[in-house]
């Protein structure tokens, strides 16, 4: 019964993970750049100043749906640097290194990044 559920509706459910991925890595960027929900605001032109608008423009663009494999590209890219620079050097053990929102994130980009705005050769639509 499940099963069917999900086949029936898969297309659907990619388009709520899709959003709701978009609108947090989009919290993600707004923080940086606005110092929006609880965040400081950083150098536009510094290494997070770039993943601020990364993470806000890039949140925006996934939502809607627009461009979603280049976005997720950059988003991937944005999670190993997040990776390597903020969290390794406190070991490679996400729970320990506080990295595991970055490799949630890029898995999250992973599957967008295959599967982009279109799910099992059926368009998304809003």
């Amino acid at each position: 019964m499940l099963e069917t559920f999900v086949r029936k509706h898969r297309g659907s459910i990619y388009l709520v993970f899709r959003i709701m991925v978009g609108l947090l890595f989009m919290q993600h960027g707004a923080q940086k750049l606005f110092g929006a929900f609880g965040g400081q605001p950083v150098a536009i032109f510094s290494l997070l100043g770039v993943a601020g608008i990364i993470e806000f423009f890039g949140g925006l663009l996934i939502t809607f749906g627009l461009f979603t494999r280049i976005v997720a590209l950059f988003g991937i890219a944005d999670m190993i640097g997040a990776w390597f620079i903020g969290h390794v050097k406190n070991g490679w053990i996400p729970i320990v290194n506080k990295g595991e929102l970055a490799l949630l994130y890029l898995a999250a980009f992973l599957i967008i990044f295959i599967y982009g705005q279109k799910f099992n050769n059926t368009h998304i639509r809003c």
